[in-house]
């Protein structure tokens, strides 16, 4: 099963039994039934939230930390340059 298919799995899994306690069908387990009432139909809109702080907080630290591997930039200027040095040898114009 690949990563794509677990993480559909895992989902479809988590979107049915919400569904299924949404319409009380199946009962959320250590919690009161008019808690359940009020605080379910506001998962969704939790989520969604949750995700856009955490993809903010992802972007911003990779901002963050943009200049902190010198090494990894020298690496990467140095494979551009062979490439530009393998495709001059072939004939194509890079410049």
């Amino acid at each position: 099963m690949t990563r794509a298919q677990r993480a559909g799995f895992i989902f479809a899994l988590g979107a049915a039994g919400y569904f299924l306690a949404l319409a009380q069908i199946l009962p959320v387990p250590l919690v009161p039934t008019d808690i359940a009432e009020q605080i379910l139909p506001l998962i969704p809109w939790w989520l969604l939230v949750t995700f856009g702080s955490y993809s903010l907080w992802s972007l911003g630290w990779g901002l963050w930390t943009f200049r902190d591997c010198p090494e990894a930039h020298e690496e990467l200027m140095l494979e551009i340059a062979q490439a530009k040095t393998e495709l001059r040898a072939k004939g194509v114009s890079v410049d």
